[in-house]
């Protein structure tokens, strides 16, 4: 009865404190962001000692090249793909049209009782979606406050670490924890950007082919939406599916784009991806499923994009103590967790 009720405050207290803990998380994820490109980097320089001035000054450059390489993305996003997705805010309105035009038509002509309320509200998605946006870029000012303040105090988490336990033991086995989760992280992190960089590059390339309008922002919206397991490769390619099927001149724009997108999203999503990341993650697809609807329902979209990160960071955490096995072993992908770390 208590852990209920205190799971229940906890909920309460994370959906009343989003308008703090989502532009936080935010922030968190860039600078986490950015010392994993930056670890990257650092391979491909020649000099790796860091306690010199020469390495000091290669691991910044390595730092610098992180932040260039996320500005350069966000650059292309602001000058390319905003404009696009403003453009085809402004052609929802006619596409809900069109589609409620074709379930009306397919009603009277096959005599099939078609509900047009079971069409999506486009406008009101895109209006969501706008209301959430507006909300990160308000927040832009106090997530970058965030990250310099985390790059502050960066160098100083390895020693407060290790003296924030007096037992020595308990400090061993948090540093553990701690040094799982970061390992764990940047594997998952690296390789799901390069399968949704992949999957967004070869969908750009396939609608520009086929003659799809705004293929840049639906590539750009298969590039975030594959951070969202299940549901988001499911939006991300029937959005652009319903499109052509209702500005094209024909049935075949739809077709192509449905058979172009469904069969990147089985090469990458179904294929490479389980074999990329399945050892790292090591979870169960129903308890990554009812992750994404929770975070979901507390903190909307970022909440989903940020839901698997936050369940691995719980399984690694739980598998270490007696306590939480089995929680671990509920959330494993088959029931084998890592052994509890006992350093005497």
């Amino acid at each position: 009865m208590h852990a209920m009720i205190f799971f229940l405050l906890l909920i309460g207290f994370l959906w009343i404190g989003r308008s703090i803990f989502i532009p936080f998380l935010i922030a968190l994820f860039l600078w986490y962001m950015i010392n994993v490109i930056a670890d990257y980097f650092r391979l491909l320089l020649p000099y790796r000692k860091q306690k010199s001035f020469v390495g000091k000054l290669f691991d910044w450059t390595s730092r610098i090249l992180s932040i260039g390489a996320i500005g350069l993305v966000i650059s292309v996003f602001a000058t390319h793909i905003h404009p696009m997705f403003a453009q085809l805010q402004n052609a929802l309105p006619v596409l809900q049209a069109k589609l409620t035009a074709a379930i009306e038509y397919l009603s009277t002509s096959f005599g099939v009782s078609l509900d047009t309320h079971i069409l999506p509200n486009f406008a009101q998605i895109a209006a969501t979606i706008g209301a959430s946006a507006a909300s990160i870029v308000a927040s832009v000012g106090m997530i970058l406050i965030y990250i310099l303040f985390l790059f502050v105090e960066q160098g100083t988490f390895g020693n407060k670490m290790k003296n924030l336990f007096a037992n020595k033991r308990q400090s061993k086995k948090y540093a553990y924890i701690i040094e799982s989760v970061d390992k764990n992280m940047k594997r998952y992190l690296f390789m799901k950007t390069i399968i949704s960089g992949m999957t967004g590059l070869t969908a750009y390339i396939w609608l520009r082919a086929i003659g799809l309008e705004f293929a840049g922002a639906w590539a750009f919206l298969m590039f975030i939406m594959n951070y969202i397991p299940t549901i988001g490769s499911i939006i991300a390619c029937a959005l652009p599916i319903m499109f052509a099927l209702a500005v094209g001149p024909s049935i075949h724009l739809a077709i192509l784009t449905a058979a172009g997108l469904i069969g990147l999203e089985i090469l990458f999503g179904n294929i490479l991806d389980p074999k990329l990341t399945g050892k790292t993650l090591n979870l169960s697809t129903l308890a990554i499923l009812i992750n994404l609807v929770f975070w979901g329902m507390i903190w909307g979209f970022v909440g989903m994009f940020l839901s698997v990160p936050l369940l691995m960071i719980i399984f690694i955490i739980t598998a270490q103590f007696d306590s939480t096995r089995p929680i671990a072993v509920l959330l494993s992908a088959r029931g084998n967790i890592p052994d509890i770390r006992n350093d005497d």
